[in-house]
């Protein structure tokens, strides 16, 4: 049986990186072009996501002819407002409230930035749209089949919440270098690093890629820096992001180079909702 032909109700989980877009586009495929109503796609905004990543889900979306139900995380309401890419959050907007309203930050041990700003939206979104919740509906999330511990993580977290999830791209076996040898003959792309993902300072990248990361784009630090100063605390018990803005500034390009190198097994493919566990608190 093709693993690409979802049967719904079902929700996918579209995270904007390439590997997920791969997913969405074998999906759309597999279909005829055209899904069926009750399988809802959706992008969680955070407000931190790469400009680049914004308009490769438009590209999707509008190339591949699917409805893409861009949302962003509110605290009142129905629990999400739906955006687009004009009309996106570009300064953190949405995750700036949620620290707000939490008054401490996300960490490595308590990543409940994923569960309020990505899980919780698209489950708003099911209810209000189908007027199902969690565990009525399949959940289609792109984990590649070279990913194997992070699938048995989510199937077990899934089986403890009651949630049916899916991961069509493991039951293809496709790895990373079959999302890779797609890209390269599509006439459009995700025009970031493979290093660098979308949540453009995510805290769970490693040291060595958030530095570089300040290093190739000055700036980028602005946001995080100004949240840990507000609440007083660190996004990454190890550093924080002043002393990560320091170390740059006195290191050399070379020994960063170094420094990269020795970080690689913290590298991966950073799409947001997707490697975290979404604990909430």
């Amino acid at each position: 049986m093709n693993p690409y032909l979802i049967e719904g109700p079902a929700l996918i989980s579209f995270s904007g990186g390439r590997t997920s877009a791969f997913m969405l586009h074998q999906i759309v495929h597999a279909h005829g072009g055209k899904l069926p109503d009750n399988v809802v796609v959706a992008f969680a905004n955070t407000g931190k996501e790469r400009e680049e990543t914004l308009r490769f889900v438009h590209e999707c979306g509008s190339r591949w002819g699917v409805e893409i139900y861009w949302i962003e995380w509110r605290n009142s309401g129905i629990g999400y407002e739906r955006v687009g890419l004009n009309s996106a959050s570009r300064d953190g907007e949405p995750f700036h409230e949620l620290i707000s309203k939490k008054q401490r930050l996300p960490n490595g041990a308590e990543r409940w930035c994923t569960e309020y700003l990505k899980v919780r939206p698209i489950f708003a979104l099911m209810r209000h749209l189908l007027g199902l919740e969690p565990g009525s509906y399949e959940e289609i999330v792109g984990l590649r089949y070279d990913e194997g511990m992070r699938i048995f993580r989510g199937l077990d977290r899934a089986a403890k919440d009651g949630r049916r999830m899916s991961y069509p791209l493991s039951r293809a076996k496709i790895r990373k270098s079959d999302v890779s040898a797609f890209w390269e003959h599509q006439p459009f792309f995700l025009d970031l690093e493979p290093w660098e993902g979308n949540c453009d300072l995510c805290f769970q990248k490693g040291k060595g890629i958030r530095k570089r990361i300040i290093r190739d784009h000055p700036g980028v630090q602005t946001w995080w820096l100004d949240e840990e100063n507000r609440i007083g605390a660190q996004f990454d018990k190890r550093d924080s992001v002043a002393d990560l803005v320091e170390q740059v500034r006195l290191t050399p390009m070379l020994w960063e180079a170094l420094a990269d190198s020795l970080d690689d097994s913290m590298e991966h493919d950073v799409e947001c909702g997707l490697h975290c566990s979404g604990e909430a608190a």
